[in-house]
């Protein structure tokens, strides 16, 4: 799985529903826990009486299902659409249906929710996250009343009552944003060497990097060194490629973080997008997570205080490996059974009796979804395909995919030794994490 995990970077040119909103019903405001995945949002939503996961993307407009992972969902009458975003291709076929029912908890709901089906299933993320994942929202979530994401403790909270709301980010740092083609804009400082150029980057909660920059619109644009040829993701349209490096220093209003990581898509990749005016680049989930997040698109504001992530170094997967998911099997598992006897002969003594039982477990099986070139595992003899069995004596059946990548991102120096199943033969092979973009002076 990249930092960039398939990148739900959507552009759709639809027209809005102005009944397609979520209101707060019999409640001052809602408390939703999600899950957090590689620095991605992932929020349950059901619709028309189905269990759904989403992810939650301030860098979509429109409200799209791509999987539904053996799920029935009834929708209302089905017209046909096409997308175009990022990628390679020019555009792909979907669906949109209108007035559906859209609930998240008890109290925040939708009764005109408008979905979008995408029928390409080289699009369902699920494998590259480890969860079931159905959809992506985003504007329609945000729209008409505060939110705030709270990374630490994996809680959002969407206020109905603003002053409730008003003594929540009493603390916070305000910045002011842009709302346009119904998604968030922000200016920030971008220091490449020694120079701040101030940007307009788009908000991307669907983005897990920390940024994107695009080349090819800005002014004499140069690459810092040393930078890598990578796979940055996936968009509507295609894998996204281009470069990653390092800069020197990323500022958002008074906040500084040094040496970000910073992703970079080649033109073929943005070729068919269309951008907002000055747009040069994204804020990722790898920046956001370091706060807790207050967004207030009707006032076009965002707050910021920071959490206790905020100092984190930025890692990068030293691997070279790109990870996915490749169902579940079941496993036999050994289980220890202790019970103990009651002491009849008045010595005090109790008598364990220890037994061993098996029992069937469902377990992740894992695999090898691509290698970049140049890299450890390349140099170790690692193939796209490869089985995952173990790392460093650990079955990965016991890990999960997030687990697998930190392993990855853990420390310069670490020897990965990997346990694989390639054509039906096992292989050890090892090699040391190895940062290929370490920031230069």
């Amino acid at each position: 799985m990249k930092s960039v995990l398939l990148l739900c970077i959507l552009f759709c040119s639809i027209v809005m529903n102005a009944q397609n909103s979520f209101e707060i019903k019999d409640a001052n405001k809602v408390v939703i826990p999600f899950k957090l995945i590689n620095n991605l949002i992932f929020i349950p939503i059901n619709v028309n009486g189905a269990e759904l996961t989403f992810l939650l993307d301030t860098g979509v407009a429109e409200t799209t299902i791509f999987s539904l992972e053996n799920k029935e969902l009834r929708l209302s009458p089905l017209e046909k659409m096409r997308f175009s975003g990022l990628g390679g291709s020019a555009s792909i076929e979907g669906f949109k249906s209108d007035h559906n029912l859209g609930k998240i908890g008890k109290n925040f709901r939708n009764d005109s929710f408008t979905l979008f089906i995408i029928l390409d299933q080289d699009f369902n993320i699920s494998s590259h996250v480890g969860i079931p994942v159905n959809g992506i929202i985003g504007y329609h979530f945000f729209k008409n009343h505060p939110v705030v994401i709270d990374y630490a403790s994996k809680k959002i909270t969407v206020y109905k009552d603003g002053e409730l709301f008003r003594k929540k980010i009493k603390k916070f740092t305000e910045l002011p944003i842009s709302i346009e083609r119904n998604k968030p804009y922000i200016f920030a400082d971008v220091e490449m060497t020694n120079e701040r150029k101030n940007s307009k980057l788009l908000i991307d909660l669907g983005n897990s990097d920390a940024i994107w920059l695009f080349p090819t619109l800005i002014k004499n644009f140069v690459y810092n060194r040393p930078n890598i040829e990578d796979f940055l993701g996936r968009g509507f349209n295609g894998d996204i490629y281009g470069k990653r490096s390092r800069i020197h220093n990323f500022y958002l209003g008074d906040f500084k973080f040094e040496k970000p990581l910073t992703a970079m898509p080649d033109e073929y990749s943005i070729q068919h997008v269309s951008l907002v005016g000055d747009r040069k680049g994204s804020i990722g989930g790898d920046i956001l997570r370091r706060f807790t997040a207050a967004f207030d698109y009707s006032n076009q504001k965002i707050y910021l205080k920071k959490n206790g992530n905020y100092n984190d170094p930025f890692h990068f997967n030293m691997s070279g490996l790109d990870f996915q998911q490749d169902g579940m099997q079941w496993e036999k598992d050994m289980v220890n059974l202790e019970s103990k006897k009651k002491d009849n002969t008045g010595t005090g003594v109790e008598v364990i009796n220890n037994s061993l039982q098996y029992k069937f477990v469902l377990k992740p099986l894992f695999s090898i979804a691509g290698v970049r070139k140049g890299s450890p595992a390349e140099k170790a003899g690692l193939k796209k395909g490869d089985q995952l069995i173990s790392i460093n004596g650990r079955k990965t059946a016991d890990m999960t995919l997030q687990k697998i990548m930190e392993m990855m991102k853990s420390e310069e120096g670490k020897i990965i030794n990997m346990l694989i199943v390639r054509k039906n033969q096992e292989l050890t092979l090892s090699f040391t994490l190895e940062d290929p973009i370490p920031y230069q002076e």
